[in-house]
């Protein structure tokens, strides 16, 4: 199959601890931290949009795969807070990066995963031989009603992924799976400024259902074993899903570790299985495998079987890694958050 020839994170400066959202609505920290597993989250600025998140991210990907944006046939961007109701993502993105006009471009919904259905569409596209690259890109700046337990984790960030062929790919896809059903955990109607969950049916029904079921059908499609992979990477609601999904499964939590990004940065959505991707590749081996599992609520998991190739090196040095925009953040008060998320109605 064709593979990632190149990847970009990007995750806004600012940042809101979980402490302080439980302080304006007098809920305890400590059950709050525990119960979501999260510490704090990533916020987009007043200026920083879907749209933007998606570019530098993009932008991130093409500095470190040294491609010409020119040559991408195919540019998807996945989100659920995409800018516009009527009107797309991926052209702003595109035009940004000098892709225009020779390539096709759409939006993609599928709440959380919305980002790995991009990427399995351009893998698809290159290894049918449509065209030479493609970009698929996972980015949110998720929302949550205030005072809901949606607004500890409901955060802001973005990855992207260039598909190309197999013998330029820094991590080779050697199969994906699907695992989808109609299950209304989670959903945002039309006109709505918030989304609604449906509280604990979110878990069992829900995520922990596709995320298992996906992953094993992904196993039993490739005839591997979970101690085959040295990296899982499954989506992150909070900080304590994916760690529950690995236990299940059997999978020691020391593979989750290096993609486990939630607790620190907040649920990006669409970009946060894709986020943890990125995290993995910036530290993984040549001939490491790699397991990525996402959920989108609604409710699908796509789950990723790839072998990293000794490409990945001498790509490290080209964009800032996810962890530099980690480790750069700076600190707000709740009502600077809800002024910069617009959560403020006049």
């Amino acid at each position: 199959m064709a593979g990632i020839v190149s990847y970009g994170a990007y995750i806004p400066v600012y940042r809101i601890k979980t402490a302080e959202i439980a302080r304006v609505w007098g809920e305890e920290t400590d059950r709050i931290e525990k119960g979501l597993g999260i510490l704090e989250k990533a916020v987009g600025g007043v200026d920083e949009d879907t749209a933007t998140i998606a570019v530098e991210a993009a932008r991130n990907a093409i500095a470190r795969g040294k491609i010409d944006p020119k040559k991408l046939g195919a540019l998807y961007v996945g989100s659920e807070s995409h800018p516009y109701a009527v009107k797309p993502t991926g052209t702003i993105v595109a035009e940004a990066l000098g892709a225009t006009p020779n390539l096709t471009s759409a939006d993609l919904e599928f709440a959380c995963k919305a980002g790995t259905a991009g990427l399995q569409i351009v893998l698809a596209m290159v290894d049918a031989k449509m065209i030479e690259y493609g970009m698929a890109i996972g980015a949110d700046t998720a929302q949550g009603r205030p005072g809901d337990a949606l607004e500890y984790s409901a955060a802001s960030g973005g990855a992207a992924f260039i598909a190309g062929p197999d013998n330029e790919s820094l991590a080779k896809v050697e199969g994906t799976f699907s695992y989808t059903t109609d299950t209304p955990d989670f959903w945002r109607r039309q006109l709505a400024d918030y989304p609604s969950h449906g509280g604990r049916f979110t878990g069992k029904p829900a995520y922990f259902k596709h995320v298992i079921s996906a992953t094993q059908g992904l196993l039993q499609k490739m005839g591997t074993k979970l101690t085959d992979y040295d990296y899982v990477v499954f989506h992150q609601p909070n900080g304590k899903f994916p760690l529950e999904a690995a236990r299940k499964l059997g999978i020691p939590p020391e593979k989750l570790k290096a993609g486990l990004l939630t607790p620190i940065v907040g649920n990006t959505y669409s970009g946060a299985s894709p986020l943890g991707l990125t995290a993995v590749l910036d530290e993984a081996k040549p001939g490491a495998r790699i397991l990525l599992t996402s959920f989108g609520s609604g409710a699908g998991s796509d789950s990723f079987s790839m072998t990293v190739t000794d490409r990945v090196e001498s790509m490290r040095d080209g964009a800032p890694s996810t962890k530099d925009y980690i480790n750069n953040k700076r600190y707000i008060d709740y009502a600077t958050y809800i002024k910069y998320r617009r959560k403020i109605k006049v």
